[in-house]
């Protein structure tokens, strides 16, 4: 009796051990083959001028706490997503808020009394209405003493069309502000004579409500929210031990923060691998998720990174760490 119990702990701990042996090397980057390419480079917003997150909110006005400016660019302008991709940058993030007259403006806050002279929102303006505000009317980086971009933002806030046009071989992570299913809509009615080559080159990411109309409407479109995001994690913590990719983490997008990356089942390497044969983007952005405009701004925050990292990473200043692709 006494030797089948010992038989039997035998035989349950090399059953755990050769569990443990393959959960190791089946998550292991070790013995991942080379993936294609170096870093791949997100410039969130362009070139844009950045600022303090201390204390940040939602409606914080982040105009008023810009650092001294090192360049003359302005968030979601033309000219700011030029000099991104001039700098490196593989794609480009932008915001869209709905017009008047039934466009999308290329523009980040809730209300224009931060960046613009005017009061309201976008909703209240038509799209040539909005083009004579000063985009750059409301930035300061000594408190109000000096407004170094005052009179500079006239004419610089875009239509979406405007900014395709513009740049038709370019990839763009188009953002919606809102929670509101109608935003969904009209994108998806924008986006609907697109051809499937080009509907590749665009991604959206936003509110649960808008992006679920958007998927429902255009199910080949790759899109992202806070709800599609949870699931796909979700189920791959549940299941990605085993190499298994679920059917929410397919075809869309994910924004893993670095200090939770290092938990998921095959970070960096063989997780990157599969999401890349589910034709799913991983893009690397900072802190622990609670603010995911945080990115890797300088060359000393691209270092937190694994060391061989080869995957997207989310920059508010590309110009510093284009350096990165070249390695």
């Amino acid at each position: 009796m006494k030797k089948l119990k010992r038989l039997f702990k035998r035989k349950r701990f090399w059953i755990l051990a050769g569990l443990i042996l393959f959960i190791y090397l089946n998550n292991s980057s070790l013995f991942v083959g080379e993936r294609d390419g170096g870093p791949k480079l997100l410039a969130h917003r362009g070139l844009a001028q950045t600022f303090s997150m201390e204390g940040i909110e939602n409606d914080t006005c982040t105009a008023e706490r810009i650092y001294e400016p090192e360049h003359p660019y302005l968030e979601n302008s033309i000219a700011s997503m030029e000099a991104a991709f001039k700098a490196g940058a593989d794609m480009v993030e932008l915001d869209v808020k709905p017009t008047k007259d039934g466009q999308f403006a290329v523009f980040h806050d809730w209300t224009l009394e931060c960046r613009t002279e005017a009061q309201g929102t976008t909703k209240d303006f038509t799209m040539a209405e909005l083009k004579l505000l000063d985009i750059g009317y409301g930035y300061t980086a000594d408190g109000g003493k000096t407004y170094p971009f005052r009179g500079k933002g006239i004419n610089l806030m875009p239509s979406l069309p405007e900014v395709l046009k513009h740049f038709p071989d370019r990839s763009f992570l188009v953002h919606i502000k809102s929670n509101d299913a109608e935003e969904g809509v009209q994108l998806a009615q924008y986006f609907a004579d697109l051809s499937p080559e080009k509907l590749e080159q665009y991604t959206v990411y936003g509110g649960d409500e808008p992006v679920a109309a958007l998927k429902e409407a255009l199910p080949d479109l790759r899109v992202m929210s806070k709800a599609t995001l949870k699931k796909c994690l979700v189920s791959y913590e549940a299941s990605g031990w085993t190499g298994y990719i679920p059917a929410a983490c397919r075809n869309t997008e994910l924004h893993i923060p670095e200090k939770i990356a290092p938990w998921i089942w095959g970070w960096p390497d063989k997780f990157l691998s599969r999401m890349d044969r589910a034709n799913t983007r991983v893009i690397v952005v900072g802190g622990d998720g609670s603010d995911f405009s945080s990115g890797f701004d300088s060359l000393e925050d691209v270092k937190r990174l694994p060391s061989g990292y080869n995957g997207w990473i989310w920059s508010n200043r590309v110009d510093r760490i284009a350096s990165v692709k070249q390695k």
